[in-house]
This record gives C-alpha cells, sequence and structure tokens, in this order.
C-alpha cells in the first residue's frame, strides 16, 4: 500500500513526501503540502516504514538509536528518493525528496543557457547555492551531465547521499558516497586530488578545511563545482569570508579571487501553467569582479557588476524574474514575491510598462502621419 501511495504522489509530480505519526500522507506539489489520504499514520506505521526503507540489517537492528539519518532510496520503474528519517515528539517522521531517473538538462530546467559556457571552464571554483529545497543539487547534476556529454573528463563527485546516477558518455564519472565509499567529504576530496581527475564535484562545502583543500584543488587545474546555503551570489561572497579568521582573510581573498569562475544563486517561484521555475542570479569571475573582491568592494561594486554584465552571461534575480514576466512564464505578484526588491521590481517594470506604450503610441503617430503623407485616400 504504501508502494502504491509513493507511486501515485510521483504521478502527480511530487517534489517530497512527508510520512508522520499522526498526520496523513502529504507531498509537496508545486510548491504546496498537499493531503494525500484520510487515516493518519500512527508511531507504529512509521516505525515500521522507516525499517522498510533503511538501506541494510545493522541500521534496522539499531533503528530505536536513530535520531536523524540520511540516505538514498529508490522504487524500480517510479523514482530515486533522498531520505531522511527523523524523530519528532518522540516517534519516527519520514521525509523523502524525489529525484527523477532522468538527469534534467539546462533547457529541462530553465536555467539560462550561460551555464554552459561555466561547464566549460577548464579549472577554478563553480558555487551553486541558496536555501534548501530549491534544485542546487539538480542544478549541479545539470552541469555534470552536459559535461559528460560534451567534454572529454574525469568527473568525480563527492556526495551524501548520491543523488542522480550519471552514466559514462563522452567523460567517465566516479561516485562516491561518504560514508560509503570514502569516510567524508574533506578525506574524499584529499584523496580525489591523487585520481586523476578534471571535475571534482562536491556535494555541500561544510567547513574552512573542505574549502581550504577547494581552493588548492581549484589552484592546480581542476574545475570544483559545489553548493553552499547562502542566499545570493554577493551574500556568498561575504561567507566564505567570514568562515576565516581575520588574520587570514587577506590571502582568502586573493585565493578567492584567483578562482572563482561563477556563482549561480536560485530560488524556485511557482509558473503560469503549474510546477516551479528556478530563478537564477549569476555571477561570473571577470577580471573586474576579481579587482572587487581583492579590493574589499563586494557589496555595491559587484551587485552592479551583475546588472551590467549581461555579455557575460550575468543577471540579477530580479532581472530574470522581469524576463520571465515579459514572456508570461510566471505572474507579476508571484514575480514581485520573489525578488530581490519587491519596491524596487515593481517600479522598475512600471517604468519599462510606461516605455513601451510611449514607444507604441509614437510607432502609431508615425504610422498614421506616413499614411496620411504618402499613401492618400
Amino acid at each position: 500500500m504504501m508502494k502504491k501511495l509513493i507511486s501515485a504522489a510521483v504521478e502527480r509530480g511530487a517534489e517530497s513526501l512527508h510520512i508522520k505519526a499522526g498526520d496523513v500522507f502529504r507531498a509537496r506539489i508545486h510548491g504546496d503540502l498537499v493531503k494525500l489520504s484520510d487515516e493518519p499514520f500512527t508511531p507504529v506505521d512509521t516505525r515500521r516504514i522507516a525499517m522498510d526503507l533503511l538501506p541494510t540489517d545493522a541500521l534496522r537492528e539499531r533503528i530505536d538509536e536513530i535520531m536523524d539519518y540520511d540516505f538514498a532510496w529508490e522504487l524500480e520503474g517510479v523514482a530515486r528518493f533522498r531520505v531522511n528519517i527523523l524523530r519528532q515528539r518522540g516517534t519516527f517522521m519520514v521525509v523523502m525528496r524525489v529525484i527523477p531517473w532522468k538527469v534534467p538538462s539546462f533547457e529541462d530546467l530553465g536555467l539560462p543557457l550561460s551555464l554552459a559556457e561555466i561547464a566549460k571552464q577548464p579549472d577554478g571554483l563553480v558555487l551553486v547555492t541558496g536555501a534548501t529545497g530549491v534544485g542546487k543539487s539538480t542544478t549541479q547534476a545539470a552541469m555534470i551531465d552536459w559535461i559528460n556529454r560534451n567534454l572529454q573528463k574525469h568527473i568525480i563527485t563527492l556526495e551524501d547521499p548520491i543523488e542522480y546516477w550519471h552514466d559514462n558518455v563522452s567523460s567517465t564519472v566516479t561516485q562516491r558516497e561518504i560514508e560509503r565509499d570514502t569516510e567524508s567529504f574533506r578525506s574524499g576530496l584529499r584523496s580525489a586530488l591523487r585520481q586523476d581527475p578534471d571535475v571534482i564535484l562536491i556535494g555541500e562545502m561544510r567547513d574552512t578545511e573542505t574549502f581550504e583543500i577547494a581552493f588548492e584543488a581549484s589552484e592546480t587545474g581542476h574545475l570544483v563545482i559545489s553548493t553552499m546555503h547562502s542566499p545570493t551570489a554577493v551574500g556568498t561572497i561575504t561567507h566564505i569570508l567570514a568562515m576565516f579568521p581575520d588574520q587570514k582573510e587577506v590571502l582568502v581573498r586573493r585565493r578567492l579571487a584567483d578562482t572563482l569562475r561563477a556563482i549561480i544563486s536560485q530560488r524556485l517561484v511557482s509558473k503560469l501553467d503549474g510546477g516551479r521555475i528556478p530563478v537564477v542570479e549569476v555571477l561570473v569571475g571577470t577580471a573586474a569582479v576579481r579587482d572587487a573582491i581583492l579590493q574589499g568592494e563586494v557589496q555595491q561594486s559587484i551587485i552592479r557588476l551583475i546588472e551590467e554584465g549581461s555579455t557575460y552571461g550575468m543577471q540579477t534575480f530580479d532581472q530574470h524574474l522581469m524576463q520571465l514576466v515579459k514572456e508570461g512564464v510566471v505572474t507579476f505578484d508571484d514575480a514581485k514575491a520573489a525578488a530581490t526588491s519587491p519596491a524596487d521590481f515593481e517600479l522598475i517594470l512600471q517604468t519599462l510598462a510606461q516605455e513601451d506604450e510611449e514607444a507604441a503610441e509614437e510607432q502609431a503617430a508615425g504610422d498614421e502621419f506616413v499614411s496620411r503623407n504618402f499613401f492618400p485616400e
């Protein structure tokens, strides 16, 4: 019965599933947590489901010791899932994030094609940032898939757990899961430097030691792709600098300026025709961005460089949202709610609409003049 419920939820477009004692079965569909059953789960139900999902007998034997545990699980013919088993009010809860079998492309996700140019970089640091649940891992997977299909590289991924499976196409992809294939991100990353990689994907940057090794890898001819929980490109740079002690700030600024190739920050917004689409801010590590990092002019200088950097494939959240509103992909209200500065966003769109109206009136007046003077009745 549980497998039937999971299958039905996935068919309806579920992004995640929630199984909790005292509550009904719920699924997040197009951003909303939707009720999919009438009968609430009992504590016995959720314990049994957690037991069935756990990947090994050893874990099942000590299930009552588990407080939080992450792993991957698959339902044949349906999907893979990133599963988190947790405790709440002394009972088990299970949250399952859906991972489609097929790795989505940039086009599938509605991501800007400038990400392909970023994925082509031979070395340096690329960070995908945003809140939990906005699709950072999916964007990473799309970048790895693009490299895999278009370049001849050795890609090593360090994941906790492995989400998308990558076949070997033009590249070879070595996927290592934390605690199963390697002890930790730090040890796996240190080992990766001796395994002839071209590209290293790190599931998440969690501490300064991982950053130190990532800097080293990107400085020695490798492309390093990872994620961070920071809301914007500028916020990401500020967060990285704040992770290190003050006496290291000058050195970290220099290393970051030298290695940063791009920051891709994303949010999700509801589409007019259903579902959600990522809205992305893209910062590319140009010479001007490098100078701004070195000189400590992160806040205003880099925001301005992103706004004016469309030639390099850069864009702000608000610029992407404006594009999606003009294309009829998202509503004005949803775009305004997701904007970095909702008041400024509304003012700019009103100004653009007024300019378009004035241009249309001028065009109409010009057409009337031509018709009256050169094509008289």
